[in-house]
């Protein structure tokens, strides 16, 4: 079987409680382990007779609308995502590591030393519209996404590094020389790279299949906002649109013709609700499936109509050090190891200095576990269950800020630099929900508490643009910041931490850092042992240097009403929309 189912506080006087040790949170509907941190299952049977058909009411967990680009090639945000993951699918399948595989609607094949992959999707399928599926609408999103006049955003390395891709962007040649059609079936792309991440999705090999046919006649630089991406979307999924209200609903019909199967339901009902009342509206029975917040989950854990199920992501948020700055013109860092910040030693010690799991059980209800590594444990292949993370001790921090010479010689309670000199640092931290505030004054008191000066930066939190923007633009003002990483579904960390990442925040850099990157990305780390160990290597060695500490890794938390015959959120499940069945005409209510 085809896998096709991919997406799918308190005051701040808490501070005082976490420095003083914690008592986890404790819920009756999913178990915790012995830190108080919930252990979530990731699939549901439920109990009963599946009816015949029946429509299933989605909820899109949102506070905004979502903004209508209903096409892999041009959306955006998330939100777009998970409605065109009810009517299309992607490209490839690929499994809990988000390695790709044949188990989704084409079969890759990967040629390292030709440096090609050939996609073979099979015959007899057909679009919405009846028209046939052919190797042409996969060929179409390079034509688009690599055209000068395309508007959208997906113009990165899974097209650049495409033969040809560069002459036929810059107007020098009107075909792309790396797309090798074989017949109607059958495409042979050569690359000019060929990293060990081509094998991962998301890491080199586009994913997009779209119908050629419904965009003859509108021209490149007008498809972002024609009626086939926006009013008329057509897929080949097991759902068909039926109806979109903007930005707020959108009805689905059973596709007859799925190539998988006619499906079970006779359709969904997807509609936007906002995180305010999304637990109230799925304990009132109003809806059969929706992503649930994770700093509520207290008013939630018990529900009596539906099942709480969670997965890993492959996200975690960190603490960052600004240690230098971006040199645009060679594309590259400017590490400044001058930085009070490039000092090692006051990074690990402010590391030890926070209690993540205390964070974990008291902010975030458990939902969330400390990080000990920078690789989510999603990739099970790849991080490092036993890497030591940077555990709370206080006093370990105190000693090794004395032993690298930060000490307090004026007796203000805040250490001065090894050569006797006062400093300040400003952190940066966002706005946003109710723990923002609290958590940002968590990590300020705990650092405070061993010795270091430091407030947050112009003593406010940051709105999210504005906080990106002078992280991204090396504002001087800051020194120390809070963030997050989605790692996609290429653990490979070059791309956020390499000399020449853009997104290196940090901006540092260190040659044997390096070579531990160049092994990751050698051709040695086709070998999944040497790949296994390269990783290894470097989880090790980012927790020695701590340019960052990762703080916490962060679950998908999703509600299951009883109705649902079956459902499963683990990445890579063989689980199919096709499948989706229910057991009672209405959603149950408590």
């Amino acid at each position: 079987m085809k896998k096709t189912l991919k997406k799918l506080f308190v005051t701040s006087s808490a501070a005082a409680i976490f420095a003083a040790g914690f008592v986890p949170f404790a819920v009756n509907a999913q178990e915790t382990d012995d830190s108080g941190i919930v252990q979530f299952e990731s699939e549901v049977e439920h109990e009963g007779e599946a009816i015949e058909g029946g429509t299933l009411r989605f909820a899109l967990n949102s506070d905004s609308n979502f903004e209508g680009l209903l096409n892999n090639m041009f959306y955006q945000s998330a939100y777009d995502a998970d409605v065109i993951g009810w009517f299309t699918e992607s490209l490839y399948g690929y499994d809990s590591n988000y390695t790709i595989d044949n188990s989704g609607f084409a079969d890759v094949e990967f040629d390292q030393e030709g440096k090609t992959v050939t996609i073979t999707i099979p015959e007899g399928v057909t679009w919405h519209d009846g028209e046939d599926v052919t190797i042409d609408d996969v060929i179409f999103p390079y034509y688009v996404v690599g055209h000068p006049d395309y508007t959208g955003i997906r113009y990165g390395e899974a097209f650049t590094n495409v033969v040809g891709m560069e002459e036929f962007h810059n107007g020098d040649a009107e075909e792309i020389s790396g797309l090798n059609r074989i017949d109607d079936y059958t495409l042979e792309i050569s690359y000019i790279n060929f990293p060990n991440s081509m094998l991962q999705a998301g890491g080199g090999v586009a994913s997009y299949i779209e119908p050629e046919h419904v965009f003859e006649g509108i021209e490149i630089a007008d498809m972002e906002n024609s009626d086939p991406v926006r009013q008329t979307p057509i897929g080949f999924g097991a759902f068909k649109v039926d109806q979109i209200t903007p930005g707020e609903a959108v009805t689905f019909s059973r596709f007859d013709d799925y190539y998988q199967g006619t499906p079970i339901l006779d359709g969904v009902e997807l509609e936007v609700v906002s995180p305010t009342t999304i637990v109230t509206e799925m304990n009132n029975g109003n809806y059969d499936i929706a992503s649930l917040p994770t700093d509520a989950f207290d008013t939630y854990a018990d529900a009596s109509n539906y099942t709480v199920l969670g997965v890993p992501e492959n996200a975690y948020t960190y603490i960052g050090f600004k240690m230098g700055t971006w040199n645009e013109e060679e594309g590259a860092v400017n590490h400044d190891p001058e930085l009070i910040v490039s000092n090692k030693a006051l990074r690990q010690a402010m590391a030890y200095a926070v209690d993540n799991d205390a964070v974990a059980t008291e902010f975030y209800q458990g939902t969330r576990e400390g990080a000990n590594s920078a690789i989510p444990p999603m990739f099970t292949e790849y991080h490092n269950p036993d890497q030591e993370g940077y555990t709370y001790d206080p006093e370990q921090a105190k000693q090794i800020l004395a032993d690298a010479g930060f000490v307090d010689n004026d007796g203000d309670g805040f250490v001065e630099d090894p050569n006797g000199e006062a400093f300040e640092l400003n952190f940066a931290s966002m706005a946003g929900g109710d723990t923002a505030e609290p958590l940002a004054l968590y990590y300020l008191q705990m650092w405070n508490e061993i010795g270091i000066n430091i407030s947050l930066v112009n003593d406010q939190l940051l709105e999210f643009n504005s906080f990106y923007e002078r992280i991204q633009t090396d504002d001087p003002e800051i020194h120390v910041y809070q963030a997050a990483w989605g790692t996609g579904g290429d653990p490979n960390p070059t791309g956020l931490y390499g000399p020449t990442a853009n997104f290196n925040y940090t901006r540092w850099e260190n040659e044997d850092h390096n070579a531990i990157l160049d092994k990751l990305n050698s051709d040695d780390a086709f070998d999944p042992d040497f790949k296994t160990e390269a990783f290894n290597e470097w989880q090790a060695f980012m927790h020695e240097e701590a340019p960052i500490f990762p703080t916490l890794f962060r679950n998908k938390i999703w509600g299951v009403n009883d109705r649902v015959k079956y459902y499963d959120v683990q990445y890579g499940s063989d689980f199919g929309l096709h499948e989706l069945q229910l057991t009672a005409e209405e959603p149950a209510a408590q």
